[in-house]
């Protein structure tokens, strides 16, 4: 004979649900990051050097359209490099 569940047991349940909604929730979203050390070391700027910016470097990876924030393939794990940034380890698309 199975007997329904006690209430704590059944509490226990939902609790665990609704605390799983928001963490599934955050799992799946895609924050921006920066790596400040990279940065730093490499003098990253949000501006440009002269006519040296990361839209022209192949290090740049572009974002969604030519004028949002991108990532770089030297400064690993950020995703907040302008276009029109610029670091020292700008290489000229040829």
């Amino acid at each position: 004979m199975n007997l329904p569940p006690s209430r704590r047991v059944w509490l226990t349940r939902v609790t665990g649900a609704v605390l799983a909604i928001p963490l599934a929730t955050l799992a799946t979203r895609a924050y921006a990051s920066k790596n400040e050390a990279l940065r730093a070391a490499l003098k990253y700027q949000d501006k440009p050097s002269g006519d040296q910016h990361c839209a022209t470097c192949v290090q740049f990876v572009p974002g969604k359209t030519a004028t949002a924030l991108g990532s770089c393939k030297v400064i690993t794990g950020d995703t907040e490099i302008s276009p029109n940034g610029w670091c020292t380890a700008y290489v000229k698309k040829s």
